[in-house]
């Protein structure tokens, strides 16, 4: 029965009929527990076309159960046409991984291994549903079992199967794997990395430090990558001076090896948590060693001069770029409304659109939130009062329950009114009546005085407008 099976070969998709698909899939439900002959015979009056792409489709449909698929299986070695391949493999081994049916994962296994069908997919799904079902002796008797088969033990191949596992967060899984194949497959660089990078997506920085000891001990020298999950990982725990030792100690032993990415990865964390002493001389290195600063790196150093009050020293290197990008603006409209400079923020708001850097809605909604408060702004005006702008602004929109519930929980003595939603309520009016509601609100705040505020409105609503301009376009383009 095994010889409808074809060398690993690239298939060409083959368009399905989902009028024969439907059929199959309730055929191999309703009669998973049917004879072979009442289900082949079934099976045949649907006089479907079994090709690569029907039968990939099929094991879609039963992504869990086992069965079916199982069923299915030993109907395809009955068809003289059709052969299988590497891939309709995989995706079989895959169905009965999900399905937690491991006695028949591993003889399904054993059948790839007589056929040579074994691809890099193969070691990464049949590893990665072992070790989720903690087989864990099964995963290295795989490796020998496809080395018996011609398939030899390759350092590039146990990488791939580390880097799956460390992926699906089974990082002790990789790390037993890799001790028990250690007396065959020599770990690399390249594998203490992966399991290093996982260790620190774990949060586990003692195991990860412990792996990289052993890496050095064993005279491999970590990739720079694999040392920078560490340094970022330090700093996340909030060990800010373990992770700068880890950092010159790199730097000191790998100074040429040491590259943009790991000093940006330094001063955008120092600039985080305010340590701007620490955070200018590394700057300072990155331009003597020519390498090029990013925006990311300018606009953590915008945001933590604004927060220290450096404004003059911001403005300085602010100034001296020739195309600031929307991130840099974000930086420094952030650090200025932190100082409660809600005027000179928006200052710099009117400066990115002169510019033709478009705001996205973080910009917005900072700016919001400055001016009328994280509850919303309550003033003396009240044709500009921010709760009956929202209020008439549900109603418009035929919301009269929230907009109901929203006036009841104002009215009840004692009861605060929740923190406003800001970026729900751009949501909600990002449409053909939010654009003039924009602009009549933004009119209204100007005439009162508030033009700062006004023209905050008044750009959300010109830049709804532009939107709405490109979608109609797009959509008057003939297919």
């Amino acid at each position: 029965m095994l010889s409808n099976i074809s060398a690993p070969s690239k298939l060409i998709p083959t368009p399905v009929d989902p009028f024969h698909l439907l059929p199959v899939r309730v055929v191999l439900y309703q009669q998973q527990d049917s004879s072979d002959g009442k289900l082949y015979s079934n099976l045949h009056k649907i006089n479907f076309s079994l090709s690569h792409e029907f039968f990939i489709q099929v094991c879609n449909n039963f992504p869990f159960s086992w069965k079916p698929i199982y069923r299915f299986f030993n109907f395809s070695l009955t068809q003289p046409d059709f052969c299988h391949s590497s891939v309709t493999y995989n995706k079989m081994l895959d169905v009965y991984g999900r399905s937690k049916n491991i006695v028949v994962l591993w003889e399904f296994v054993h059948k790839v291994a007589e056929q040579k069908l074994a691809t890099d997919a193969t070691f990464r799904i049949v590893v990665k549903h072992l070790a989720a079902a903690r087989e864990l002796k099964k995963c290295v008797e795989f490796f020998h079992l496809m080395n018996a088969s011609g398939f030899c033990y390759s350092v590039e191949i146990l990488n791939k199967v580390v880097e799956t596992l460390c992926g699906q967060k089974m990082v002790d899984e990789a790390k037993h794997v890799i001790v028990k194949m250690k007396p065959w497959i020599k770990p690399s660089e390249v594998t203490y990395g992966i399991l290093v990078s996982g260790f620190c997506a774990r949060g586990d920085l003692i195991e990860a430090c412990r792996i990289w000891n052993l890496m050095v001990e064993g005279g491999l020298q970590p990739e720079v990558s694999s040392s920078e999950k560490i340094i970022e990982r330090f700093f996340k725990c909030d060990r800010l001076e373990d992770g700068l030792i880890f950092f010159k100690t790199i730097r000191l032993d790998r100074f040429h090896d040491v590259g943009s990415s790991t000093y940006r990865l330094v001063i955008v964390w120092m600039c985080k948590k305010h340590k701007l002493p620490l955070a200018l001389p590394l700057f300072c290195e990155v331009l003597k060693r020519g390498f090029g600063v990013d925006d990311r790196v300018i606009s953590a150093l915008v945001y933590c001069l604004v927060s220290k009050r450096k404004v003059r020293e911001a403005f300085k290197v602010f100034s001296g770029l020739r195309e600031p990008d929307l991130m840099i603006y974000n930086g420094l409209i952030k650090g200025l409304l932190k100082l409660r400079k809600k005027s000179e923020a928006t200052e710099v708001f009117r400066l990115m659109c002169d510019r033709g850097c478009e705001p996205n809605m973080h910009t917005y909604i900072m700016l919001l939130q400055a001016h009328l408060g994280k509850r919303g702004r309550k003033g003396p005006h009240p044709e500009v009062n921010f709760e009956s702008i929202f209020v008439g602004g549900l109603v418009k929109v035929g919301k009269t329950l929230e907009a109901t519930k929203y006036v009841e929980r104002i009215l009840n003595g004692g009861t605060e009114v929740p923190r406003f939603d800001y970026n729900k309520f751009l949501y909600e009016f990002s449409n053909d009546e939010g654009m003039v509601m924009f602009r009549e609100v933004g009119a209204r705040l100007r005439d009162v005085g508030m033009v700062d505020l006004g023209d905050i409105f008044i750009t959300y609503g010109d830049k709804m407008t532009s939107r709405d301009r490109r979608r109609r376009k797009i959509e008057k383009v003939p297919p």
